[in-house]
């Protein structure tokens, strides 16, 4: 394995970061989406929809993924867990991706408001992943089908390469562990690399996940009996980069984050929204304010306008 640089390491973690911040002030906010002045009730939407146990780990495997494969035209991703959508439109709106379908959507001060204030609110974007989505094809609250769609998705093009995040829970239905299968089966140069990656972050919705349940020797045994390679990552950003770069067939990467990571702390483990009442209560406002300036999102967003207002991006 190669070092990976230092300054791309920093570059994926304030990127993880931003990302976070962009998805609690999605689920939050409806307006002072920057912290400029003191967060009050009158900024917190009156209903709050959304899912934010399962975005931080969407966010440190799409980061990842989208540096390491910044420069090949033929990578795409597909997002098992579409009810993390908050995270997918996160990155989507960082990448400029969003404003190529949505000219609102703009990679600005004015742009991250309009996304902001239009998750989960009538006639904005929804709580989950929908075709309205650039690159989405199926409704994101229906869960087991993801890895099958990559399989087929590479079918007669050995130029694709597709990451598959899959949740732990998701990997339980019927048709996630059987699409396992599928790797002896479309194995070959006519076809596209398919990266399968578990989402070990121990719970589907409040149970805990069988596969969470196992050892890792246990779940290894599992994986390498379908015929892929294990690789375990996880928050070491460096270490998932050379993971990602060792050239091995058939790798299938298990990446272990804890749910709702970054989370108020009472509620870490959070499926949905952690604090559920900050409009009227002034305990969880407060608990809101520490959990948005953890992020100290000031240190990271200017970088990203002054990126957009030279015209020029550089996802590496």
């Amino acid at each position: 394995m190669s070092s990976v640089g230092i300054a791309k390491i920093e570059k994926i973690r304030k990127r993880i970061r931003l990302c976070d911040y962009l998805v609690v002030a999605q689920l939050y906010l409806k307006d002072d989406f920057l912290l400029k002045r003191e967060l009050s009730a009158d900024d917190i939407k009156p209903r709050l929809l959304g899912h934010w146990g399962t975005c931080h780990g969407i966010n440190v495997a799409y980061s990842n993924l989208k540096t390491r494969f910044a420069d090949n035209p033929n990578f795409s991703f597909i997002l098992g867990p579409g009810h993390g959508f908050p995270a997918l439109q996160a990155n989507l709106w960082l990448d400029g991706e969003l404003a190529k379908i949505d000219p609102k959507a703009t990679l600005d001060e004015a742009g991250l408001e309009y996304v902001c204030r239009n998750f989960s609110w009538p006639d904005g974007f929804p709580s989950h992943a929908s075709p309205i989505t650039p690159g989405v094809i199926t409704e994101g609250g229906e869960l087991g089908y993801a890895l099958a769609n990559a399989y087929g998705f590479s079918l007669g093009h050995p130029e694709k390469i597709t990451a598959v995040l899959i949740g732990d829970g998701e990997l339980e239905t019927a048709t996630g562990i059987d699409s396992l299968n599928l790797y002896n089966l479309l194995d070959g140069s006519n076809n596209g690399t398919v990266l399968p990656i578990l989402h070990l972050n121990g719970y589907k919705i409040s149970a805990p996940s069988i596969y969470a349940r196992k050892s890792e020797r246990e779940l290894n045994e599992l994986i390498r009996g379908f015929g892929f390679t294990p690789y375990w990552v996880g928050e070491d950003v460096e270490d998932f980069q050379l993971k990602l770069n060792d050239n091995i067939k058939a790798p299938f990467y298990i990446m272990k984050t804890e749910k709702g990571e970054g989370g108020p702390n009472r509620h870490h483990q959070a499926h949905q929204i952690p604090l559920k009442e900050p409009r009227n209560n002034p305990d969880e406002l407060e608990q809101l304010k520490e959990w948005l300036r953890s992020y100290r999102v000031e240190e990271l967003i200017e970088d990203v306008f002054a990126t957009n207002n030279n015209g020029e991006k550089d996802d590496r």
